[in-house]
């Protein structure tokens, strides 16, 4: 329940203060802190009852397994949507674009640049999480330790270098289906990327 009002709360705290009603991110962060919160607590009682408690039947491990599953499916069809969208106007672009990708009088972000450095650093968290699996199925705790702490530090990394993108982008999330296709897909993912890193450095 507390977990519910404080994701609600910092829904509407962010549609506020992104339509200009709030003055202040005072209520979003102290939203965001308690959402945090709730999430520490819940995945301490989790811990505790999948080792020393001995709550985890084969019963509640399916039914885990099962609902994990239907939430990676859930994804993965929100991000085809996502590159759905993104795909239609890229392959036929209307009138209102210009009959152009990217759209008439807008200049598009280079790929060589600060995406390609990002893009390293998401390949190089993959390797090293990966890292991190095999060592903790092998019972090596440091190796795993090592791999979850570069995964966490690479996340970090790609959070900041993204914000910088956002930044200096030549173009905004309402500049045509371009702007809000791209902010809303790398938004997303970034936002994944930040829950991760969060997980991560909980373990």
């Amino acid at each position: 329940l507390f977990t519910s009002f404080s994701l609600m709360n910092l829904a509407t705290s962010m549609a506020l203060t992104s339509h200009g009603y709030m003055g202040n991110n005072y209520m979003m962060m102290m939203c965001a802190m308690t959402m945090l919160y709730s999430m520490s607590l819940w995945f301490k009682d989790m811990m505790a009852e999948s080792t020393y408690l001995g709550d985890h039947t084969l019963a509640v491990k399916k039914g885990l397994m099962q609902g994990f599953l239907l939430f990676v499916v859930s994804e993965m069809l929100m991000f085809v949507s996502l590159f759905w969208a993104y795909l239609h106007s890229a392959l036929n672009p209307s009138v209102e674009l210009g009959m152009q990708w990217p759209p008439a009088g807008m200049e598009a972000m280079s790929a060589a640049e600060l995406p390609l450095l990002n893009t390293m650093m998401l390949l190089a968290s993959g390797v090293t999480i990966t890292f991190a699996h095999h060592a903790l199925i092998n019972g090596n705790r440091k190796n795993t330790l090592y791999g979850f702490l570069y995964s966490t530090l690479l996340m970090v990394m790609f959070v900041g270098c993204q914000g910088l993108e956002y930044k200096f982008a030549p173009f905004t999330i309402s500049d045509s289906v371009y702007g809000s296709t791209f902010f809303s897909a790398t938004g997303l993912h970034g936002l994944h990327m930040i829950m991760l890193a969060v997980m991560l450095a909980l373990c």
